[in-house]
């Protein structure tokens, strides 16, 4: 799944890609997205015509601003890309049933413009969600596993959804000092490294950069927190600011399907200390 620098590096191209593009309309083979919106009609009428205002990080979800005080939340969780381009719609008629029942299908799928869209990588082809721009480019969500979360509403709604309120701080806010870490391990109980991968104590942060983060403050991830001493948390907690800012300057991290949103791959993973590397 991708983590903080993963997003926060998606969440950068996309502000530089669909800032003040206006969404025209919408594509989908995957209605089930739309739990919130309860239908695609609704969620289309949520969507179509706003303009993208910005778009903003909160832990691991993709938070797109649009006109009219409305929002919209992506998560792509394990399988999902957020990509800019463009598609060309690939229809292919299959027929199926006995030579006296004869039935046809069609099958669609969106292959990358050579000129315009994302590289052809086998991890991009899975399509479920476009959304058609002003300027003739896409947004589009391309979804392996069908697991992605797709929330649109009014932004006092999307905001006070507990999946965003219950959130952790942020690790990389300037207000993140060493003070605020050391005290939210104040009676906390447990590993050291289950503890940073609980989303609400600390947000963005999964497998690769608590191991990273462990690793360059030297302690281990089963150590138990309450046998750290106050030195060793202000090495944690500077090794995790320093980690994270590491990895989105390296475009974050290709374990094994993520992609920025222009298709690339990042290359934080040809830098790290111990994820991966066992042995």
């Amino acid at each position: 799944m991708p983590e903080l620098p993963e997003v926060e590096t998606i969440v950068r191209g996309l502000n530089r890609k669909i800032k003040n593009r206006v969404i025209k309309d919408i594509w989908t083979d995957w209605p089930k997205y739309f739990k919130l919106s309860k239908s695609r009609a609704a969620f289309k009428k949520c969507v179509v015509g706003k303009k993208f205002i910005k778009v903003e990080r909160r832990g691991k979800n993709i938070l797109l601003y649009l006109s009219k005080d409305y929002l919209l939340l992506i998560h792509q969780k394990m399988s999902g890309h957020m990509l800019v381009g463009k598609w060309q719609l690939n229809s292919k008629i299959h027929n199926y049933g006995s030579d006296e029942l004869k039935e046809k299908w069609a099958e669609q799928k969106w292959l990358p413009d050579p000129l315009r869209g994302p590289a052809m990588d086998p991890m991009n082809r899975f399509i479920r969600l476009i959304f058609f721009l002003d300027n003739g480019e896409m947004l589009a969500l391309s979804d392996l596993r069908r697991f992605a979360k797709v929330l649109c509403g009014p932004q006092k709604v999307i905001l006070n959804l507990s999946e965003l309120k219950n959130l952790g701080p942020e690790p990389l806010d300037p207000k993140f000092s060493y003070i605020v870490f050391r005290k939210l391990f104040f009676n906390k109980r447990g590993r050291i490294k289950q503890i940073l991968l609980d989303q609400n104590f600390i947000s963005g942060i999964g497998n690769i950069y608590a191991d990273e983060s462990l690793w360059a403050a030297k302690i281990h991830p089963g150590m138990k927190v309450k046998d750290l001493s106050n030195a060793e948390l202000k090495i944690l907690h500077k090794c995790v600011r320093d980690v994270l800012k590491l990895a989105i300057r390296k475009g974050g991290s290709t374990d094994r399907n993520y992609v920025d949103a222009e298709g690339k791959k990042g290359s934080y993973i040809e830098f790290a200390k111990v994820f991966r590397r066992e042995g």
